[in-house]
Protein backbone atom coordinates (compact mmCIF):
# COMPACT_ATOMS: atom_id res chain seq x y z
CA UNK A 1 0.00 0.00 0.00
CA UNK A 2 1.50 3.47 -0.88
CA UNK A 3 -0.75 6.59 -1.05
CA UNK A 4 -0.71 9.00 -4.43
CA UNK A 5 1.32 11.49 -2.32
CA UNK A 6 5.24 11.02 -2.09
CA UNK A 7 8.49 11.91 -3.16
CA UNK A 8 7.70 11.55 -6.45
CA UNK A 9 3.94 12.73 -6.61
CA UNK A 10 3.92 15.38 -4.05
CA UNK A 11 3.43 18.84 -5.40
CA UNK A 12 5.79 21.24 -4.33
CA UNK A 13 4.81 23.22 -1.14
CA UNK A 14 2.78 20.28 -0.39
CA UNK A 15 4.66 19.31 3.02
CA UNK A 16 4.35 22.48 4.58
CA UNK A 17 6.84 24.53 3.10
CA UNK A 18 6.80 26.98 0.65
CA UNK A 19 6.43 26.67 -2.83
CA UNK A 20 10.63 27.09 -4.69
CA UNK A 21 13.60 26.77 -3.25
CA UNK A 22 13.50 25.35 0.08
CA UNK A 23 15.47 27.84 2.72
CA UNK A 24 19.42 26.70 2.86
CA UNK A 25 19.51 25.85 -0.59
CA UNK A 26 20.78 22.37 -1.81
CA UNK A 27 21.93 21.13 1.50
CA UNK A 28 18.84 21.69 2.96
CA UNK A 29 17.25 20.29 -0.26
CA UNK A 30 19.15 16.86 0.49
CA UNK A 31 17.92 16.69 4.07
CA UNK A 32 14.51 17.01 3.22
CA UNK A 33 14.57 14.13 0.65
CA UNK A 34 16.49 12.07 2.72
CA UNK A 35 15.48 8.64 3.59
CA UNK A 36 13.01 8.72 6.89
CA UNK A 37 14.92 5.90 8.10
CA UNK A 38 18.38 7.89 8.02
CA UNK A 39 16.20 10.77 9.56
CA UNK A 40 15.66 8.03 12.57
CA UNK A 41 18.91 6.76 12.68
CA UNK A 42 20.32 10.46 13.05
CA UNK A 43 17.71 11.57 15.65
CA UNK A 44 18.41 7.62 17.38
CA UNK A 45 22.36 8.16 17.37
CA UNK A 46 22.22 11.89 18.99
CA UNK A 47 19.40 11.07 21.25
CA UNK A 48 21.62 7.18 22.34
CA UNK A 49 24.85 9.56 23.27
CA UNK A 50 23.11 12.46 25.53
CA UNK A 51 20.29 9.84 27.50
CA UNK A 52 23.60 8.27 28.79
CA UNK A 53 25.39 11.88 29.19
CA UNK A 54 23.60 13.70 31.97
CA UNK A 55 25.71 16.89 32.03
CA UNK A 56 25.73 20.39 31.15
CA UNK A 57 28.96 20.30 28.63
CA UNK A 58 27.58 17.81 26.46
CA UNK A 59 24.36 18.64 26.18
CA UNK A 60 25.69 22.63 25.65
CA UNK A 61 28.21 21.78 22.62
CA UNK A 62 25.85 19.17 21.41
CA UNK A 63 23.19 22.31 21.11
CA UNK A 64 25.48 24.24 19.89
CA UNK A 65 26.53 22.45 17.06
CA UNK A 66 22.66 21.78 16.29
CA UNK A 67 21.81 25.41 16.25
CA UNK A 68 24.20 25.86 13.33
CA UNK A 69 23.13 22.87 11.51
CA UNK A 70 19.09 23.15 11.90
CA UNK A 71 18.99 26.14 9.01
CA UNK A 72 20.16 23.59 6.86
CA UNK A 73 17.52 21.52 7.82
CA UNK A 74 14.89 22.87 4.76
CA UNK A 75 12.30 24.34 7.34
CA UNK A 76 11.66 28.08 7.18
CA UNK A 77 11.76 30.62 10.12
CA UNK A 78 8.17 30.12 10.75
CA UNK A 79 7.66 26.46 10.39
CA UNK A 80 9.97 26.07 12.95
CA UNK A 81 9.30 27.93 15.53
CA UNK A 82 5.74 26.58 15.41
CA UNK A 83 6.76 23.08 15.50
CA UNK A 84 9.41 23.72 18.27
CA UNK A 85 7.88 26.12 20.08
CA UNK A 86 6.03 23.22 22.68
CA UNK A 87 9.93 21.93 23.23
CA UNK A 88 10.97 25.61 24.36
CA UNK A 89 8.14 25.84 26.70
CA UNK A 90 8.72 21.90 28.34
CA UNK A 91 12.46 22.38 28.51
CA UNK A 92 12.28 25.27 31.21
CA UNK A 93 9.23 23.32 33.39
CA UNK A 94 11.39 19.81 33.57
CA UNK A 95 14.52 22.03 34.35
CA UNK A 96 12.66 23.66 37.01
CA UNK A 97 11.36 20.25 38.39
CA UNK A 98 14.84 18.72 38.77
CA UNK A 99 15.82 22.45 40.38
CA UNK A 100 13.31 22.04 43.05
CA UNK A 101 13.05 18.29 44.30
CA UNK A 102 16.26 16.94 41.91
CA UNK A 103 19.12 15.19 43.97
CA UNK A 104 20.70 17.81 45.90
CA UNK A 105 24.72 17.99 46.39
CA UNK A 106 27.24 20.56 47.60
CA UNK A 107 25.90 23.56 49.08
CA UNK A 108 22.16 23.84 49.90
CA UNK A 109 21.09 27.80 49.32
CA UNK A 110 17.48 26.89 49.89
CA UNK A 111 15.35 24.12 51.66
CA UNK A 112 11.30 24.16 52.67
CA UNK A 113 9.60 21.57 52.96
CA UNK A 114 9.85 18.80 49.88
CA UNK A 115 12.12 21.73 47.62
CA UNK A 116 15.82 21.94 48.34
CA UNK A 117 17.92 23.81 46.00
CA UNK A 118 21.91 23.02 45.92
CA UNK A 119 24.43 23.34 43.97
CA UNK A 120 23.80 19.85 42.61
CA UNK A 121 19.87 20.22 41.95
CA UNK A 122 21.14 23.90 39.75
CA UNK A 123 23.46 22.08 37.68
CA UNK A 124 21.46 18.70 36.81
CA UNK A 125 18.35 21.11 36.54
CA UNK A 126 20.67 23.03 33.34
CA UNK A 127 21.94 19.69 32.15
CA UNK A 128 18.26 18.25 31.60
CA UNK A 129 17.07 21.34 30.08
CA UNK A 130 19.91 21.53 27.97
CA UNK A 131 19.65 17.81 27.13
CA UNK A 132 15.79 17.93 26.35
CA UNK A 133 16.61 20.73 24.38
CA UNK A 134 19.66 18.61 21.98
CA UNK A 135 17.71 15.52 22.04
CA UNK A 136 14.18 16.84 20.43
CA UNK A 137 14.65 19.78 18.49
CA UNK A 138 16.52 17.75 15.88
CA UNK A 139 14.33 14.76 15.90
CA UNK A 140 11.30 17.44 15.49
CA UNK A 141 13.00 19.43 12.59
CA UNK A 142 13.93 16.45 10.76
CA UNK A 143 10.85 14.70 10.93
CA UNK A 144 8.75 17.54 9.95
CA UNK A 145 9.91 17.27 6.06
CA UNK A 146 8.95 13.18 6.49
CA UNK A 147 6.71 11.88 4.48
CA UNK A 148 4.50 8.91 6.04
CA UNK A 149 3.82 6.94 2.83
CA UNK A 150 8.39 7.06 2.48
CA UNK A 151 8.02 6.24 6.17
CA UNK A 152 6.09 3.23 5.73
CA UNK A 153 8.07 2.05 3.12
CA UNK A 154 11.68 1.94 4.74
CA UNK A 155 10.24 0.85 7.99
CA UNK A 156 8.86 -2.25 5.51
CA UNK A 157 12.06 -3.10 3.11
CA UNK A 158 14.54 -1.43 5.10
CA UNK A 159 14.11 -2.48 8.69
CA UNK A 160 12.34 -5.39 7.36
CA UNK A 161 9.26 -4.88 9.83
CA UNK A 162 6.05 -6.82 9.53
CA UNK A 163 3.94 -5.39 6.57
CA UNK A 164 0.46 -5.68 8.50
CA UNK A 165 1.73 -3.90 11.31
CA UNK A 166 3.05 -0.88 9.03
CA UNK A 167 0.29 -0.67 6.99
CA UNK A 168 -1.91 -0.37 10.16
CA UNK A 169 0.07 2.26 11.80
CA UNK A 170 0.29 4.61 7.78
CA UNK A 171 -3.52 3.78 7.67
CA UNK A 172 -3.69 5.76 11.57
CA UNK A 173 -1.27 7.80 10.78
CA UNK A 174 -3.15 9.41 8.19
CA UNK A 175 -6.29 9.61 10.20
CA UNK A 176 -4.85 11.74 12.60
CA UNK A 177 -4.85 15.11 10.12
CA UNK A 178 -9.00 14.61 10.66
CA UNK A 179 -8.99 14.73 14.11
CA UNK A 180 -9.20 18.98 13.64
CA UNK A 181 -11.95 18.78 11.56
CA UNK A 182 -13.61 16.09 13.56
CA UNK A 183 -13.49 17.75 16.71
CA UNK A 184 -14.90 21.29 15.18
CA UNK A 185 -17.61 19.47 13.60
CA UNK A 186 -18.52 17.89 16.87
CA UNK A 187 -18.29 21.13 18.59
CA UNK A 188 -20.50 22.66 15.74
CA UNK A 189 -23.19 19.81 15.94
CA UNK A 190 -23.43 20.15 19.94
CA UNK A 191 -23.73 23.40 19.86
CA UNK A 192 -26.83 23.05 17.35
CA UNK A 193 -28.45 20.53 19.37
CA UNK A 194 -27.80 22.74 22.92
CA UNK A 195 -25.96 20.61 24.90
CA UNK A 196 -22.40 22.27 23.90
CA UNK A 197 -23.37 24.96 27.15
CA UNK A 198 -22.68 22.73 29.64
CA UNK A 199 -19.63 24.29 30.78
CA UNK A 200 -16.30 23.89 29.57
CA UNK A 201 -15.00 21.29 31.57
CA UNK A 202 -17.98 19.08 31.40
CA UNK A 203 -18.40 19.75 28.20
CA UNK A 204 -14.64 19.09 26.88
CA UNK A 205 -14.96 15.62 28.72
CA UNK A 206 -18.58 15.16 26.68
CA UNK A 207 -16.94 15.49 22.88
CA UNK A 208 -13.47 14.33 24.22
CA UNK A 209 -15.53 10.73 24.47
CA UNK A 210 -17.85 11.77 20.94
CA UNK A 211 -14.51 11.74 19.65
CA UNK A 212 -13.47 8.83 20.53
CA UNK A 213 -16.50 7.01 19.93
CA UNK A 214 -16.23 8.25 15.82
CA UNK A 215 -12.40 7.38 15.66
CA UNK A 216 -13.43 3.99 16.74
CA UNK A 217 -15.97 3.38 14.44
CA UNK A 218 -13.91 4.83 11.56
CA UNK A 219 -10.75 2.61 12.82
CA UNK A 220 -13.37 -0.30 12.16
CA UNK A 221 -14.45 0.40 9.38
CA UNK A 222 -10.52 1.17 7.89
CA UNK A 223 -9.42 -2.00 9.35
CA UNK A 224 -12.53 -3.86 7.37
CA UNK A 225 -11.95 -1.62 4.13
CA UNK A 226 -8.19 -2.81 3.81
CA UNK A 227 -8.99 -6.33 5.00
CA UNK A 228 -10.96 -6.73 2.24
CA UNK A 229 -8.24 -5.45 -0.36
CA UNK A 230 -6.22 -8.03 0.64
CA UNK A 231 -4.10 -5.94 3.34
CA UNK A 232 -3.85 -8.17 5.62
CA UNK A 233 -3.44 -11.73 3.35
CA UNK A 234 -0.39 -13.24 4.46
CA UNK A 235 3.22 -14.26 2.41
CA UNK A 236 5.43 -11.61 0.64
CA UNK A 237 4.03 -8.18 -0.61
CA UNK A 238 5.58 -6.13 -3.49
CA UNK A 239 5.45 -2.26 -3.44
CA UNK A 240 5.35 0.33 -5.50
CA UNK A 241 8.10 2.43 -4.60
CA UNK A 242 11.51 1.05 -3.51
CA UNK A 243 13.23 2.51 -0.72
CA UNK A 244 16.75 2.84 -0.70
CA UNK A 245 19.33 4.68 1.38
CA UNK A 246 21.97 7.30 -0.88
CA UNK A 247 25.54 9.07 -0.04
CA UNK A 248 23.37 11.75 1.11
CA UNK A 249 21.35 9.76 3.38
CA UNK A 250 25.02 8.10 4.91
CA UNK A 251 26.41 11.97 5.23
CA UNK A 252 23.44 12.97 7.54
CA UNK A 253 23.60 9.99 10.08
CA UNK A 254 27.70 10.84 10.02
CA UNK A 255 26.56 14.35 10.73
CA UNK A 256 24.84 13.25 13.79
CA UNK A 257 27.79 10.69 14.77
CA UNK A 258 30.00 13.25 14.81
CA UNK A 259 27.85 16.09 16.90
CA UNK A 260 27.29 13.29 19.16
CA UNK A 261 30.75 12.12 19.40
CA UNK A 262 32.41 15.81 19.80
CA UNK A 263 29.97 16.55 22.71
CA UNK A 264 30.88 13.54 24.90
CA UNK A 265 34.89 14.02 23.37
CA UNK A 266 34.60 17.27 25.09
CA UNK A 267 32.85 16.77 28.40
CA UNK A 268 35.57 13.64 29.29
CA UNK A 269 38.04 16.04 27.89
CA UNK A 270 37.00 18.89 30.69
CA UNK A 271 36.31 16.11 33.04
CA UNK A 272 32.77 17.09 32.89
CA UNK A 273 31.37 13.63 31.51
CA UNK A 274 28.69 12.23 33.80
CA UNK A 275 27.57 8.87 33.14
CA UNK A 276 23.87 9.26 33.59
CA UNK A 277 24.42 11.79 36.29
CA UNK A 278 27.82 9.81 38.08
CA UNK A 279 30.73 10.79 37.52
Amino acid sequence: MTAATGRTGTPPGASGTPTGRPPGGAVAAAVRGANPIAKLAASAVLAIALVFSLDVVSASVALALELLLLPFAGLDGRTFWRRTLPIWAAAPFAGLTILLYGRSSGTVHIEWLLVRISDGSMELALATMLRILAIALPAVVLFATVDPTDFADGLAQLLRLPARFVLGALAGLRLLDLFGDDWRALALARRARGVGDAGRVRGFFGQAFALLVLAIRRGSTLATAMEARAFGAPGPRTWARRSRLSRADALLVAAAAGIAVTAVGAAVALGEWAFLGGR
